[in-house]
């Protein structure tokens, strides 16, 4: 059992830094390049530099709000719903003070974001759903899977041992302590 749950716990970390990893920005290309129609509503001027920020789009302020604001994650389908809710006003309030963009935009893009998120419809809403979510969890063979490479040559599988029995814990002997020591 000990080494089933290590190889569960392995396994969906791994699924968890990947998730992590992916910046906003990067999704929401993924998305923009899968859902050509959706605004991307990048004309903000960035206050540091004074020029208009290509990267800082309405979908990379959607997932920075799902995983920043309200600290959700990423991975599920159902978290990407909750976002949208909040945006239509159905589940927690979308606050202006605490909107992706309000510190490193001139302009806070929350009202106009607001108004985008609420004029797409149910199917475009969805689409943006289960693409966002596939980006963050994609299918076992696509993440987990190494790529060989022409240079390699193929390795044998290794072969697994056979389960031993549980070894119950001992208990502690007279000078065990002394092992403590530095």
């Amino acid at each position: 059992m000990g080494v089933a749950l290590g190889l569960s716990l392995s396994f969906w970390t791994g699924h968890l830094t990947h998730a992590q990893s992916l910046r906003p920005e990067y999704v929401a290309n993924i998305v923009y390049q899968r859902l050509p129609e959706i605004p991307k509503e990048n004309q903000y001027i960035r206050q540091s530099t004074k020029e208009v920020d290509p990267d800082n789009t309405l979908i990379s302020r959607l997932i920075r709000y799902n995983q920043d604001v309200q600290k959700r994650p990423v991975r599920y389908r159902l978290d990407w719903k909750l976002a949208f809710a909040d945006y239509l006003g159905a589940n927690e309030p979308v606050k202006e003070e605490r909107y992706p963009g309000r510190n490193t935009l001139t302009v806070n893009p929350y009202k106009k974001d607001l108004e985008v998120i609420r004029s797409l419809n149910r199917r475009q809403r969805n689409e943006l759903v289960n693409i966002i979510a596939s980006v963050y969890n994609p299918p076992a063979s696509q993440s987990e899977t190494p790529q060989p490479t022409p240079q390699s040559s193929p390795q044998p599988t290794p072969q697994p041992s056979p389960p031993t029995a549980p070894q119950k814990p001992t208990f502690s002997q007279p000078g065990d302590s002394q092992l403590l020591k530095p």
